[in-house]
């Protein structure tokens, strides 16, 4: 088991804490070819044969990274507690990601963990 720490900017912890979302609750965990990833109250899961790719992004404005979005433009989901940069992850199919408040099905996602590498490698082997 491989688990991936969010990388918190300490200046977006008081807004993030607001939507329930902190370190103790919040982490990526790739084991036994599956892809968890938990935000606060929100979670997504998938086998690790879904995965299409990956590719690394950032840096990110704020207002596009911080938090959970759900994006109508792309489909995608962000899991974001930092601005530095993150890893965009694609799905072969679409994986819901928005619960408990959503049932919407997303394409890929972008999660913020402290080792970006780490989680990269994870996921391609």
């Amino acid at each position: 088991m491989a688990e991936y720490p969010f990388k918190f900017d300490s200046k977006y912890r008081p807004l993030l804490r607001g939507f329930g979302v902190t370190p103790t609750n919040s982490r990526i965990t790739v084991a036994d070819g599956e892809l968890d990833v938990r935000f606060g109250p929100w979670h997504l899961r998938t086998p690790v044969s879904n995965i299409a790719g990956t590719q690394r992004s950032g840096p990110y404005k704020a207002y596009k990274a911080i938090g959970v979005r759900g994006s109508l433009a792309d489909s995608g989901v962000t899991f974001g507690t930092t601005t530095d940069g993150g890893l965009c992850v694609l799905f072969k199919e679409r994986v819901p990601g928005m619960l408990p408040f959503g049932l919407r099905k997303h394409e890929g996602m972008t999660v913020t963990p402290e080792d970006i590498e780490g989680l990269e490698q994870a996921l391609t082997q």
